[in-house]
């Protein structure tokens, strides 16, 4: 079955000229369906490149309206509606505009974890791969307002030594359901394994990682790193795409519990459906799409 919807989105790719992205959290089998799976900076990449006519993607609801800023021109797609962010929900627009107020003055830096109102809001987004390297683009003594994640926030002002960053109290639910006491169970169990996590986890967390960093980091780190055993501290989905690049390496979850639900929500049926009948399309109001553009475009100058 799971053969034929395959063969099925294929076709219909192929029909619609549409290219499928897929993030790393997705489902093993939507993953494979994809054309390039990801982070989120890999895939705005790739969605700023491509010559398709329609973007299918396979995430959550932010990351199919950035394809959709940096694409006007094309028709993009998400196989479910519903699949959002609790993160990117814990700060509207009207928030931020009412924190700027408070700090003037400040560099306003939106993790692309966000939605477009709010990016629309700040100077420049970043993602977890280059949340510290676009950070060290303001002048030490500059005052920077980090919304919506302080666990990333709070890791790259760290690792920078900056005081003076103001933290938005947003997190990732996921990623703050590996605790610590899981990496110190599964470093008990393999003596061996080297750690390495998301910088969305607690500080905690992150204080027991030998590495620190994005999914394509971790990534890199589990194939490069020359560990035969990797105790992965980011979400479950991410275990797929190691695997399958680096089979060598036995890849431990740090707990079962760091399992997304929307982003299990896109389905092959629904990847299917959603080329079938080309919805759910993915609009964003001009307007607030030409300042979030403005936002992403820094972005992408900086890190490219």
């Amino acid at each position: 079955m799971e053969d034929k919807l395959a063969d099925r989105i294929r076709q219909l790719k192929e029909e619609r000229n549409a290219v499928i992205l897929a993030h790393n959290y997705q489902l093993g089998e939507v993953q494979d369906a994809a054309d390039f799976s990801g982070d989120s900076l890999e895939l705005a990449r790739k969605a700023s490149k491509t010559q398709a006519d329609v973007i299918l993607f396979c995430g959550v609801r932010f990351m199919a309206e950035m394809a959709a800023i940096l694409n006007p021109d094309k028709i993009v797609l998400e196989p479910d509606h519903n699949a959002g962010c609790p993160m990117a929900n814990m700060i509207t627009a009207r928030q931020l505009r009412e924190l700027k107020k408070e700090h003037p003055g400040a560099a306003v830096i939106c993790y692309v974890n966000s939605s477009a109102d709010v990016k629309a809001e700040s100077d420049i987004c970043c993602t977890s791969a280059n949340a510290a390297s676009i950070m060290a683009t303001f002048p030490p003594e500059r005052e920077i307002i980090f919304v919506p994640d302080k666990s990333l926030g709070g890791w790259a002002a760290e690792k920078l030594g900056r005081k003076n960053v103001v933290l938005w109290d947003g997190y990732c639910p996921t990623h703050h359901r590996i605790l610590a006491e899981d990496i110190v169970r599964q470093k008990e169990m393999h003596p061996e394994a080297k750690v390495a996590v998301h910088p969305e986890c607690r500080e905690d967390v992150r204080a027991l990682a030998d590495v620190v960093g994005s999914t394509s980091g971790i990534l890199k780190f589990a194939c490069n790193g020359g560990a035969k055993e990797v105790i992965m501290g980011t979400e479950v989905g991410m275990k797929h795409r190691i695997e399958k690049e680096c089979p060598s390496v036995t890849i431990i979850p740090a707990s079962e519990l760091a399992d997304c639900p929307n982003m299990k929500l896109n389905t092959l049926e629904k990847m299917l459906w959603s080329l079938e009948g080309m919805e759910y399309k993915v609009e964003v109001d001009s307007a607030v799409a030409e300042g979030a553009k403005r936002a992403i475009d820094r972005m992408m100058e900086v890190t490219s």
